[in-house]
């Protein structure tokens, strides 16, 4: 531990680098001077001593499995605290002297000079949380049912057995077990299919309960045919306020799907999209996407976007086609969510002909 005086100042800054036991916090003085180096364990208390040390100070943290409870601890004892984005910190994670003082000093150094520059991160409430929670363990169930089902059908098939392909994921563990059952691993694996089935459903009738009593927005995104309950709670609960963003648009950059750059002079090369964001709310926006070009998919402003674009050809003009759709599927829900509109599939298409 490295101390070079401890005074606390309303012009403090503090860089906190956080980790699951310890973490390593830097304090800059009201010139940028080093004032401490600290290391403290990952706790309440420890934190009570340091917020003791330094009253009404800024601290910057980068986002983690800790920086939820413990931003919310510190701005409830008066500090402004900053949630930084961890990917726009290349300047740390790129470094070549890489080590958790240098990130935390380089995180207080960045909040001193403009907090723009982290990108700040807004954790949503614990009852928020607790609901997106219901979701992503409904995701991890799904998850296993498919490497459930995808280990039977290699099984089976390397036994020279073929399943049918027909066969819905909901109702796979009923099928035909004649020639399944000939393999004496398949059984308990399908009676944990039907498990695990079962509780998928019970995690969507709470979805459902939730939308209803608690989430009353979302019925103004479920007017889009192929958004369901699931879709519309996960993408208020990413969103958390209508009013977060000032532009519609806006939300399909944040939610990653738009095209990373990397332009410079005459160069400027075609890419993929950033993948920022809500992984998993963007999964759900590609299987909207998926349904809304599939057969069951209504003639709609969306779907004649997609098919404009899949009708250019080329080796991924298909895929392509599907990112747009879920991107622009995320700003008609968000507009839809802050509008408060009833939607109108051929919005679009009815303005050009009128």
């Amino acid at each position: 531990m490295k101390k070079y005086r401890n005074e606390a100042s309303t012009t403090t800054t503090i860089g906190i680098d956080l980790g699951d036991r310890y973490s390593h916090c830097v304090v800059l003085g009201e010139e940028g001077e080093v004032v401490e180096q600290r290391r403290i364990k990952s706790s309440e208390r420890a934190l009570a001593l340091l917020s003791q040390s330094y009253p009404a100070s800024r601290m910057a943290m980068e986002v983690g499995t800790h920086s939820r409870w413990m931003s919310l601890y510190l701005s409830g004892r008066g500090h402004a605290v900053i949630v930084a984005n961890a990917r726009q910190l290349r300047l740390i994670s790129e470094s070549d002297r890489k080590n958790d003082c240098r990130d935390a000093e380089m995180l207080a150094r960045l909040a001193r000079f403009d907090k723009t520059l982290l990108t700040a991160v807004q954790h949503r409430s614990e009852e928020m949380q607790q609901d997106l929670g219901m979701i992503t363990a409904r995701a991890l169930l799904v998850k296993q049912r498919t490497q459930l089902i995808n280990h039977i059908r290699m099984t089976a098939k390397a036994s020279g057995q073929r399943l049918p392909k027909g066969v819905a994921t909901a109702s796979f563990h009923r099928q035909d077990r004649e020639g399944v059952l000939q393999l004496a691993s398949i059984e308990p694996l399908l009676e944990l299919i039907g498990e695990l089935t079962r509780q998928i459903r019970a995690y969507d009738r709470q979805i459902e309960q939730l939308c209803q009593r608690k989430y009353p927005q979302t019925e103004l995104l479920r007017q889009i045919k192929g958004v369901g309950p699931l879709i519309a709670l996960c993408f208020v609960l990413t969103i958390q306020r209508a009013d977060r963003f000032g532009s519609s648009r806006q939300v399909g950059a944040y939610l990653g799907l738009c095209p990373r750059q990397s332009q410079s002079g005459s160069r400027d090369p075609q890419l993929g999209i950033t993948k920022a964001g809500n992984r998993m709310m963007r999964m759900l926006l590609m299987q909207g996407a998926h349904y809304i070009m599939g057969p069951f998919g209504i003639d709609s402003d969306l779907r004649r976007h997609g098919e404009k674009l899949s009708a250019r050809g080329g080796a991924n003009a298909k895929k392509r086609a599907l990112v747009a759709v879920a991107r622009k599927l995320a700003v008609v829900m968000h507009h839809l969510w802050a509008a408060g509109e009833v939607y109108d599939p051929l919005h679009n298409a009815n303005q050009q002909t009128s």
